[in-house]
């Protein structure tokens, strides 16, 4: 066992979209699972994640497992779970913050390294 104290804190980086429906969709699992355990939980996009920021982009999105994308961004949205999305990865990509799903916010790298500092990270 580690000296280091157990946090209530999870961080999930999340850098690939519906180019990779597995790794995205285990994302808002892990986020779901995490919450549901009683942790304080959000979410980072960026890179391809950003694409998932966009209203309706993970309708059909599921991972081989059966969880279903939507059905865990529901819960997650239902329980107010912060989800950022990183501003110069949606400008570039032209994503625009009213084209963003309920609960998504845009941020800057600086939110994450300040997330990450305090939280334990899970990175896909």
């Amino acid at each position: 066992m580690s000296d280091q104290p157990i946090t209530s804190n999870v961080l999930i980086v999340l850098s690939c979209g519906t180019d990779n429906p597995n790794r995205s969709t285990r994302a808002f699992h892990l986020a779901t699972v995490a919450h549901k355990s009683g942790k304080n939980v959000k979410i980072f996009l960026l890179d391809e994640g950003v694409y998932l920021a966009r209203q309706g982009a993970m309708e059909h999105l599921k991972a081989a497992t059966g969880d279903v994308a939507d059905d865990l961004l529901t819960y997650l949205q239902a329980h107010d779970v912060p989800i950022l999305v990183c501003t110069p990865c949606a400008k570039s990509r032209f994503i625009k913050e009213e084209e963003l799903e309920d609960g998504f916010r845009l941020a800057l790298a600086s939110e994450l390294i300040e997330l990450s500092c305090n939280c334990a990270v899970i990175s896909l």
